[in-house]
């Protein structure tokens, strides 16, 4: 927090000196001891849609903490020692290239990523590297419905639920509007605790939700829940790549930027090199 409060205030400083220094035609709108506040400076600050009671708001809003801001800094420059206002501003000219470089590289990176990763890829870095994706979460293949207590056919949603053919699942889809809430995606892998927190009813049979092929009907003030798990993996299990593969992309895709960046890096230098653009000299 220190560190950023001195980056913004070190920032201010050197942009007082810049910023604010506008053609004498302009028209002024705030003034502190030597330094301006300019119409053109709070150009665009208020949204389209402002009334004019927002927009007077705002706009004074903005010149009080300019004008604070301002104060600080001018105060900054009375009160602090040479040696530190000289630290801080080296400070801020290295954040400053730091910011311009960073920004560079990034818009080259956005221009030249390649984010198309095939499954190939995706797997081959998955076998390599199994050992670093152990479960700290149980996972379970899950499908379920929550149903109100009087609701009529009962007996038949659940014998569809359990056997679950294409046709059944169909049937269910077409009167699903009838729910209170369901899941029909039994393929995708989600965190036990993930379905507990939905339905905290199921917390008094959760053994039984870890076990695979596994059907548990649970009743409370809500309704009637029916809950089928299709599969289970346990902590300290590999994740599988489906559930991992997220991940997967992003290490790939980071990767992929660090080589562009190393690679950006010394092609530029090696280009200023060769154009005399860049040199060194013996005594240093």
């Amino acid at each position: 927090m220190k560190k950023t409060g001195i980056f913004i205030l070190l920032l201010s400083i050197t942009v007082s000196c810049d910023y604010f220094k506008k053609d004498t035609e302009q028209t002024p709108i705030a003034r502190v001891n030597e330094t301006y506040l300019y119409q053109e400076d709070i150009e665009g600050i208020v949204p389209e849609n402002a009334t004019a009671q927002d927009s007077t708001f705002i706009i004074n809003n903005h010149i009080n903490r300019w004008a604070t801001q301002q104060l600080l800094i001018d105060q900054a420059k009375i009160n602090l020692s040479q040696s530190k206002l000289d630290t801080y501003q080296k400070l801020v000219r290295d954040y400053k290239d730091e910011l311009y470089a960073e920004g560079y590289k990034n818009a080259i990176v956005a221009q030249q990523l390649d984010s198309t990763i095939a499954e190939s890829e995706l797997n081959n870095f998955y076998k390599e590297n199994r050992g670093n994706f152990i479960l700290n979460d149980e996972l379970i293949k899950v499908r379920y419905i929550l149903l109100s207590k009087d609701f009529t056919n009962f007996n038949s949603v659940v014998e569809k639920f359990r056997r679950f053919s294409k046709t059944d699942k169909e049937e269910l889809e077409s009167i699903s509007i009838q729910f209170t809430k369901y899941n029909f995606n039994d393929s995708t892998w989600v965190k036990k605790d993930a379905l507990l927190r939905t339905f905290p009813a199921l917390k008094e049979k959760e053994n039984e939700l870890l076990k695979k092929s596994n059907f548990t009907q649970v009743q409370d003030s809500l309704g009637v829940y029916l809950v089928k798990i299709e599969d289970v993996l346990k902590t300290n299990d590999v994740a599988p790549l489906s559930y991992v593969a997220p991940t997967i992309e992003q290490i790939i895709l980071n990767k992929r930027k660090l080589e562009l960046i190393k690679k950006l890096e010394k092609d530029i230098t090696k280009d200023a090199l060769k154009n005399k653009n860049f040199e060194t000299y013996e005594e240093r």
